[in-house]
């Protein structure tokens, strides 16, 4: 079993390739990414042992990048972490029973009957607060009452509506629960049995912490985090927690990738995928059967649709770097 120790010391006890090894075997890797302009930073991991680590531009696999909406995934892992712990009975248990107090008055009444599961699927029925109306939202003064103070555009659990909003309510209902801050959890129960740091990130009016955006993560603590998933939760998650993540729920339609608790869910080349994924081109890749987490980190600022840059870095994992490592 991987233990809380044993995970904390994996990859630094696992040898790096040598560099003249690493060179010849991702030379076609290290070309492609040297000539995509958004693209800073990369490292691969396979067995548990990290076997490249390239900076194409920024502050290299050390320094904390902005990973965007990837921190959805990493409030889902809260959420496991917190259902293990009791804290909240289960994905099943609504927002009335979680978090009564973060309902507004004047919200849809169905609102009080999502779920736990509804919130971490992005399936709370409510207007999207991401895409066009995202700026809207962080201007307004309360940021929970605003998300779950929207139209009800589908019935609670039926569709996939992307909105950091959604993930937002989500850990304000987890710091109701604990009595601590997203912050606080996160660094308990994430980064001190990863061996990783959390730096502090944006707050709303009222204080907590941003679900689903804006978290700061190096490249080698984001590949830590996706190694974790891959070796099946150790003492850090539950291995049933991870199964459950990795199991479709709903689909995106933009990507049309499937999606589970936070993860997007997809095949490359036969193999199965699960990614982690923010604005701009920040990816957690874990291909289970090749014992496979890669790490990518890009320029936040500009967009990376599945169209687009996303979709470019979608066929690197299955066109260059799955046939390296298979």
């Amino acid at each position: 079993m991987l233990t809380r120790r044993r995970f904390s010391g994996l990859l630094a006890a696992a040898p790096l390739a040598a560099p003249a090894l690493a060179q010849d075997r991702f030379a076609a890797l290290i070309a492609e990414v040297e000539a995509l302009d958004q693209f800073r930073c990369l490292v691969v991991a396979q067995d548990g042992a990290e076997v490249l680590a390239h900076t194409v531009r920024g502050g290299g696999p050390d320094a904390p990048a902005n990973i965007k909406s990837v921190s959805k995934s990493v409030v889902s892992a809260l959420l496991g972490a917190a259902i293990a712990r009791e804290v909240v009975p289960g994905v099943e248990a609504t927002l009335a029973e979680v978090a009564r107090d973060l309902i507004p008055a004047d919200a849809d009444p169905r609102v009080a009957d999502i779920t736990l599961e509804d919130l971490v699927t992005l399936r709370a029925g409510l207007e999207r607060t991401s895409g066009a109306n995202y700026g809207a939202w962080v201007s307004s003064p309360n940021w929970v009452a605003d998300a779950l103070g929207r139209e009800m555009v589908a019935d609670p659990g039926s569709r996939f509506l992307y909105s950091t909003g959604t993930t937002h309510v989500l850990g304000a209902a987890l710091a109701e629960a604990s009595g601590e801050t997203l912050l606080t959890l996160a660094r308990r129960w994430l980064a001190e049995p990863l061996g990783i740091e959390i730096p502090a990130w944006t707050r709303d009016p009222q204080g907590y912490y941003l679900g689903g955006n804006d978290m700061a993560l190096t490249p080698r603590a984001m590949l830590a985090f996706g190694e974790m998933y891959r070796a099946g939760g150790g003492d850090v998650l539950p291995a049933d927690w991870i199964e459950a993540s990795w199991t479709p729920r709903t689909r995106s339609p933009f990507s049309r990738h499937q999606y589970g608790y936070g993860w997007f869910l997809a095949q490359a080349r036969g193999h199965r995928v699960a990614y982690a994924r923010g604005y701009g081109g920040q990816m957690i890749y874990v291909v289970p059967d090749l014992a496979l987490t890669v790490a990518i980190t890009s320029d936040p600022t500009r967009p990376a649709r599945s169209g687009g840059y996303g979709g470019v870095l979608n066929r690197l994992l299955a066109d260059t770097i799955i046939p390296a490592i298979a």
